[in-house]
């Protein structure tokens, strides 16, 4: 059995692994790029613009030839919903069969809607825990806590060789209790962990759900005015902390039709105790300007729109009932705030994302910007969605590999300090490992 890394080795984002034996060939995610090779932010939009021969050439697409062939013997495993981890899916052959899991693949359909791209074909599900063979290469998945929902990490086994690869994890997020079980369960010894780092540098402990939870208990009951919240519309977990602190404050939860349509995916196909309005009476919904009108274009009105207009709340109610909202806000519906919100004193908004996307030029940092003209007050209430050096050691002793390879980090040449005994190994992107 082979492996290498196409790209991951010394970036966060773009990920992609490639493991192959002389009958058959998987690949581990197909991610989007987060930054170029200066590490400036890479625009997705430039891959609308080249064709895939030119993508490849230029080093964003992976050079694996048989996933553009027409039935080839390649697979694709893709670990979570990260656009990082999967975004550049829409290149492969339509007859590579692509494995994910079940809520994984809703979350991808979800974006592939919103955005009106092509639904995914050829797509096969792998369930946590329960082991599946492509070919001769066997696969155990292992349900993982991570900022996405439904994340993976994998033990990959063929010719007698072992390899597991991390995927995105943490220990303190609302399935942190599932490492314990993933400690007890998973193979010891094995030849190769690929193991992410994206946070391998912060050895401080990352703050919990639960205590994000408390946070937001504690500014909602302070705020007079309303709270906007900046999120993710698929932050699982993040949502629902945000919607227990809603309820604990008697706050009504006032959610775009974009997060309400995430939301009822997951309660209605995958679990019932996700909120989800109509189920949870504390949740109502908006209809932001330009996504209705981009809905309405694209035909998918009956689809996205209509199946929450029982729980609507109308834009010109925002100021009547501003003291008693929590808002989900993002750059976008910044046209909707300015026409429809204007009691902003005594209001709190929140950021509960990734901090580096402040600083990155365009519609986040206008969108910040607007924010603090308003004169309201300016918080961060969030956590990492990834381990820190104490969770990435845990990982290692779990497994306790024979060789463990940097991935999904820009400090590869610091395991080996902040993993002594262990033999790091440092791969380049596009290195080939015969195990």
């Amino acid at each position: 059995m082979h492996f290498k890394i196409h790209r991951g080795a010394n970036e966060i984002g773009g990920s992609c692994v490639e493991v192959w034996t002389d009958k058959t060939r998987i690949v581990i995610d197909f991610g989007m790029p987060l930054v170029n090779p200066d590490r400036t932010p890479f625009d997705e939009r430039e891959t609308e613009k080249r064709t895939t021969a030119e993508l490849v050439k230029d080093g964003i697409l992976p050079d694996i030839p048989s996933v553009y062939e027409d039935n080839s013997n390649t697979a694709l495993l893709i670990s979570h919903a990260h656009k990082d981890h999967y975004g550049l899916m829409d290149r492969i052959n339509p007859s590579c069969p692509v494995w994910m899991g079940y809520a994984t693949h809703l979350l991808i359909e979800i974006s592939n809607t919103f955005g009106n791209s092509p639904a995914l074909k050829n797509v096969h599900y792998f369930e946590h825990d329960e082991e599946f063979k492509i070919g001769d290469i066997t696969i155990h998945p292992y349900l993982m806590d991570h900022a996405a929902y439904d994340a993976y990490a994998f033990l990959i086994k063929a010719d007698g060789k072992s390899l597991v690869y991390s995927g995105d994890f943490r220990l303190h997020g609302r399935k942190a209790k599932i490492f314990d079980w993933f400690k007890y369960k998973i193979e010891k010894n094995v030849d190769y962990l690929l193991l992410e780092g994206s946070a391998i540098d912060r050895n401080e402990e990352f703050k919990t759900e639960d205590e994000l939870e408390e946070e937001f208990v504690e500014t909602f009951k302070q705020t007079k005015g309303i709270n906007l919240v900046f999120v993710s519309g698929q932050n699982i977990d993040r949502l629902v902390t945000i919607y227990n602190a809603c309820k604990r404050t008697e706050k009504i939860f006032l959610v775009d039709f974009y997060t309400a349509y995430v939301l009822k995916t997951i309660n209605e196909n995958v679990n019932k105790n996700i909120p989800s309005a109509g189920a949870f009476p504390e949740i109502k919904v908006y209809f932001p300007y330009w996504l209705t009108k981009r809905m309405i274009k694209f035909g998918k009105k009956n689809e996205t729109i209509v199946p929450f207009k029982y729980f609507k709340l109308g834009k010109d109610k925002i100021d009547e009932q501003a003291d008693n909202l929590v808002m989900v806000v993002r750059p976008a519906v910044q046209s909707d705030l300015e026409k429809y919100l204007h009691k902003y004193d005594d209001g709190c908004f929140i950021y509960s994302m990734w901090d580096g996307y402040k600083e990155q030029p365009g519609k986040i940092k206008d969108f910040l910007e607007f924010i603090k003209a308003k004169g309201m007050t300016v918080k961060d209430i969030h956590t990492s969605g990834h381990a820190n050096l104490d969770g990435l050691r845990k990982m290692a002793e779990a497994v306790n590999p024979k060789h463990l390879v940097p991935i999904h980090t820009f400090e590869g040449d610091n395991y080996a300090k902040h993993f002594p005994g262990v033999d790091v190994l440092r791969v380049a992107d596009k290195e080939t490992v015969e195990m």
